[in-house]
């Protein structure tokens, strides 16, 4: 039974995911079987929307930005988690990692009310913000990891012969924890592409991507171009998956510890 229940709960979950590549090469603007014949002009025609390359731009810009951001201060808190000990640290921790369990609606609302209380015009700028919010427990999450697999006596070492903490830092814990950085950079790269609760609150006169396409389900012509676009997403966050599994097990492989299971475990 338990089999039986995996086996479904797979089916549900994944039948929609295999059903896009198979409705974006069907011949017909009408989402539905049996299917008319095979083509490629979806994908064809993608390049040839000015706002859909607009929206994609848009998006990647966010992704980049927030991922980066998002990298930045979850490599500080989690320098900070693994090698200092202070008053309420666990306290500190578990409110910067709040988004993690939050509604995404409530912090898109909470965030649009802020923002506007203080006057700020909604734009890119805005939607970055709210994303690197959401992305930073995953990259603390994920640094956090880098840092306890790190001896901290190797750091200890180059100080005592002759580094200071930064060149310390720089030259040995940095290019350690490399793996750990960029699965954290592939991982908020992904989450902030793919998000739109936020964005659909924030975004400003450029919308992203998501909230481009949610905009064009109102058109059941144009739904067989979404269908392209979301087979080419789904392509791009498994591509972007694998690579940070691929790079969090070598670098365990090269700490020389054992895999206690990532992403696909």
């Amino acid at each position: 039974m338990l089999r039986g229940y995996v086996l479904t709960y797979l089916v549900f979950l994944y039948a929609p995911i295999v059903l896009l590549p198979i409705f974006a090469f069907n011949d017909s603007t009408v989402i539905a079987f049996p299917l008319t014949g095979f083509t490629t002009r979806w994908f064809e025609a993608l390049p040839a929307t000015p706002e859909l390359v607009r929206s994609v731009r848009t998006s990647l810009s966010i992704a980049v930005s927030a991922s980066i951001l998002a990298t930045l201060l979850g490599l500080c808190a989690a320098r900070v988690n693994a090698r200092y000990a202070f008053p309420g640290r666990a306290a500190v921790l578990g409110f910067v990692m709040l988004p993690l369990i939050l509604p995404e609606i409530l912090v898109a609302v909470s965030l649009l009310v802020v923002l506007l209380t203080l006057g700020v015009q909604l734009n890119a700028l805005t939607v970055v913000l709210g994303h690197t919010l959401i992305c930073m427990p995953f990259a603390i999450a994920i640094l956090n990891g880098a840092f306890g697999n790190l001896d901290p006596a190797i750091e200890e070492a180059a100080i005592d012969l002759g580094c200071s903490r930064w060149q310390a830092f720089r030259m040995v814990t940095l290019p350690l924890i490399a793996p750990g950085i960029i699965s954290s950079l592939l991982i908020g790269f992904t989450i902030s592409l793919d998000e739109f609760i936020i964005a659909f609150f924030l975004t400003g006169s450029d919308p992203t991507l998501p909230v481009y396409l949610w905009a064009q389900l109102r058109f059941p012509a144009r739904l067989p171009i979404v269908m392209a676009l979301g087979t080419l997403l789904v392509a791009l966050s498994v591509i972007l998956l694998c690579g940070a599994e691929w790079v969090r097990r070598r670098g365990m492989r090269r700490s020389g510890r054992r895999d206690a299971g990532g992403f696909f475990a």
